[in-house]
């Protein structure tokens, strides 16, 4: 009877020693690992993918020790990157807290829907969001899909377009695709928070009055080019986006404006001013009259 519970003594130890070793002894797979974890992936095949990467011993004692921390639904996905001195408790603290490698996207102010297109490389983004997919640095993860993108970029235009902002939209009796439009069109036009206020003051004024917008980023909008040399050929485009034809807005904006461009929209400064231009180094130039305008042109852009 000694002699057995000598022995199971030693098996109890043996097996505890063993399950130790198997999760809080370091893996020896060599150089730092890149681990990926799927959308869906569950337990047993997270398990089974790090003890094919040997980033664990053995799957079972990661599933295990998993189970015993009652992280099992905690497990985030995304792509993570491991070192060999790291045990399973360590590997596990990654991915439950979702400490994934970061790997980050900037969509530039006034890019178009054709343009983040071409950055995400990852199929075609409906046209009618153009507008309406704020500008700025996005983490993305290996698997992240278009839709998944396109829904950061406007659950983000939804906060950063918060209460106040509609607040002050509607105070100036406008909608918010009209202040959108008038902001795509600005950020493709000026650059400077305060020209841009100025800019958004002619435009208005120009609409409340009747008159052309005659902008020429509208213009460029409909051709793709990316050049204000308008030629002559362009001016008759016959296009609802065409400002030097229609009066008013064009129908849509015409790509998707920063945040000053939308506070330029809405709160724009009233001057004696009815045009303007920028000169190929971004200068403003402001004009009150059609000849001043012309002779802005004559001097700066010819």
């Amino acid at each position: 009877m000694k002699y057995f519970l000598i022995i199971i003594i030693s098996i109890v130890l043996l097996a505890g020693l063993l399950v130790w070793w198997g999760i809080y002894h370091s893996s020896t797979s060599g150089e730092p690992v890149v681990f990926l974890v799927k959308k869906g992936d569950g337990l047993n095949q997270i398990a089974g993918n790090l003890q094919q990467q040997q980033l664990v011993k053995n799957k079972y004692f990661f599933i295990a020790y998993t189970l015993f921390k009652k992280k099992e639904k905690e497990l985030i996905a995304g792509e993570y990157q491991f070192s060999s001195s790291m045990n399973v408790p360590e590997i596990l603290a990654k991915i439950s807290s979702g400490d994934r490698v970061k790997r980050m996207v900037t969509i530039i102010e006034g890019w178009t829907v054709g343009d983040i297109e071409q950055r995400l490389g990852m199929g075609q983004v409906d046209p009618s969001l153009e507008g309406y997919l704020f500008p700025d640095t996005y983490e993305i993860y290996p698997d992240d899909e278009l839709e998944d993108l396109i829904k950061k970029m406007q659950d983000n235009f939804n906060k950063k377009i918060d209460g106040e902002i509609r607040q002050d939209i509607t105070a100036q009796e406008k909608t918010l695709e009209e202040i959108i439009i008038m902001a795509s069109i600005i950020e493709k036009e000026v650059r400077i928070l305060e020209d841009k206020k100025v800019v958004s003051g002619i435009l208005w004024k120009r609409i409340d009055n009747n008159m052309l917008l005659q902008a020429d980023a509208t213009v460029t909008y409909i051709t793709g080019g990316k050049s204000t040399d308008i030629t002559k050929e362009e001016l008759a485009i016959d296009s609802p986006y065409n400002t030097y034809k229609y009066r008013g807005l064009p129908s849509g904006p015409i790509c998707n404006p920063g945040l000053d461009s939308i506070i330029a929209a809405i709160h724009p400064v009233k001057t004696k001013y009815w045009f303007y231009l920028s000169t190929p180094e971004g200068e403003t130039i402001f004009s009150t009259t059609l000849a001043e305008h012309e002779a802005a042109r004559a001097k700066y852009l010819k």
